[in-house]
């Protein structure tokens, strides 16, 4: 376990957090209507290992479906930085991060973090969908 501080931030700077994440723990890929066309990768924590720092005002988000989640985007430079929502069948409330969002972590712990393919489309979460060639 190699849990860290990590920082992000939006394109234009606007939005900018912290955030304490083990990446050796997994990533993930999801093949939902939403996860494709932004072309997810994240990576799941708890709201306490979460800290927005500044940009509260340039957040927007948007929701879809049963509305279990929100997705926060910067409203100046379009840029998904983070998701919060809560599923009871991964431990309640959650922050998942945008992998593309962080600006400290480095190409190897990106290569080396594990990735977990998710069939949201189907709302098949447990399992692997059959293709994820385009994820």
């Amino acid at each position: 376990m190699s849990l860290k501080t990590y920082h992000g931030s939006c394109h234009c700077g606007d939005v900018k957090y912290e955030a304490d994440l083990d990446l050796s723990l997994g990533t993930g890929k999801c093949n939902c209507s939403y996860c494709k066309k932004v072309r997810n990768w994240s990576t799941i924590i708890k709201p306490a290992a979460f800290r927005l720092l500044s940009g509260e005002g340039s957040l927007s988000f948007h929701q879809f479906g049963t509305k279990s989640n929100a997705h926060y985007f910067c409203k100046n430079c379009g840029i998904r930085v983070y998701s919060k929502g809560h599923v009871k069948e991964i431990g309640g409330d959650y922050i998942s991060i945008s992998i593309a969002s962080l600006d400290d972590a480095e190409p190897s712990e990106l290569i080396e973090a594990p990735v977990r393919f998710f069939d949201g489309l189907n709302n098949n979460w447990m399992n692997e969908p059959s293709e994820i060639r385009h994820l």
